[in-house]
């Protein structure tokens, strides 16, 4: 009933744009977020809208190439008096905004972030894929430029949840980081299903959960922290697998405050991958982003791809461990296939069955 009364869907930013300045507008880089929009034409998807019982009328205005606004309305202009001249941009998406700030605004350099969660994500300009890795998604940044990446539900948020759960407080911190570091590649004995928020990429699980195997008398908390940060760079190896098909050979440079914060975890991501990785020197990537995207769009600078950003350390693989880690990669891979996708797939066949499918296509589905 709710849905069949509203009158208008919008964004949060989108909305803060309607108060701030009685526009109802949004941004390409929102919109194509939506999976409404059609990345082609840069226009909503008629075709989407009309299943869902939506017409493009109920949705935002597609803000213009190079629109800003201003003019403060009412309580806005009296409380911010010298905003009142300034020229706003429609919002930027969190993870496009990150790879400008992080300087990954070209495909020769990869973002990877591990915040709460975790993403890889390329940018370039130009048109968009027309076959797209299932593996991944992709989006618009504006009208010129194009993100296309993976994302982890978990990632900093995993480790937080881990270090509360074993009361790690700050003043242990320093030496939990210390014994992680002496700890050798895949040595724990473990198997770490990362998923305690779920799995978004790279197959997009709706029945993924979190799982710890190979437990024993002698598992320390430091092992099961350990496999966990080798879990998620597992994950993100898959990801970062499905992206080398789409633009070849990257450099990456990574950013959050979980990475930026263990020099442990970015080691590990970096022998994971076979590949160095530099972490990024901007401590908040998307703000800088969002910064360098409203200085473009103002004329102040050319491209936001000229701006070199600041970077930190880089960590050379180690490619003994590497191999090492390929051993562990392989049997997270056959567990998550037994754990994971195979629940999938039988989810899907009891929900075929429950509504009307024949045995014998059960059985053709199920040789497919």
């Amino acid at each position: 009933d709710v849905f069949r009364s509203a009158a208008r869907w919008m964004s949060l930013s989108d909305l803060l744009l309607e108060r701030l300045f009685g526009e109802i507008e949004t941004s390409v880089s929102m919109a194509s977020a939506t999976g409404l929009f059609d990345q082609h034409t840069l226009a909503w998807d008629e075709e989407m809208l009309a299943r869902l019982g939506l017409s493009s009328e109920q949705l935002p205005h597609i803000a213009a190439r190079d629109k800003t606004f201003s003019g403060l309305k009412g309580e806005h202009a009296r409380r911010w008096p010298q905003l009142r001249a300034s020229r706003w941009t429609a919002a930027t998406g969190d993870g496009a905004a990150n790879n400008i700030g992080a300087g990954c605004a070209t495909p020769e350099r990869t973002a990877l972030m591990i915040g709460t969660s975790g993403a890889m994500r390329v940018m370039w300009e130009g048109t968009p894929l027309r076959q797209i890795p299932p593996a991944l998604w992709c989006y618009r940044a504006d009208y010129r430029r194009l993100v296309v990446g993976g994302a982890l539900s978990d990632g900093g948020g995993l480790y937080g949840w881990l270090r509360e759960a074993f009361a790690i407080n700050v003043e242990q911190r320093e030496a939990t980081e210390d014994a992680l570091a002496k700890m050798l590649p895949d040595a724990h004995g473990l198997t770490i299903m990362p998923f305690w928020a779920g799995e978004r990429s790279t197959n997009w699980s709706n029945n993924a959960r979190g799982a710890i195997l190979g437990l024993t008398m002698h598992t320390t908390p430091t092992d099961i922290l350990r496999a966990a940060m080798e879990a998620v760079a597992y994950r993100l190896g898959f990801i970062g697998g499905a992206l080398e098909n789409v633009s070849g050979g990257f450099d990456i440079v990574a950013s959050g405050g979980a990475l930026l914060n263990s020099p442990t975890w970015a080691q590990i991501i970096a022998d994971v991958l076979g590949r160095p990785l530099t972490l990024s020197g901007v401590q908040e990537a998307s703000s800088r982003g969002a910064a360098l995207y409203a200085l473009e769009l103002a004329g102040k600078i050319a491209n936001i791809a000229s701006v070199p950003a600041p970077a930190g350390e880089t960590y050379q693989p180690d490619m003994a461990r590497h191999a090492l880690y390929l051993k562990g990669l392989e049997r997270h891979q056959k567990i998550y296939e037994h754990l994971i996708l195979d629940q999938e797939f039988a989810s899907i066949i009891d929900s075929k069955s429950e509504s009307g499918m024949k045995k014998d296509e059960s059985v053709a589905m199920q040789d497919e």
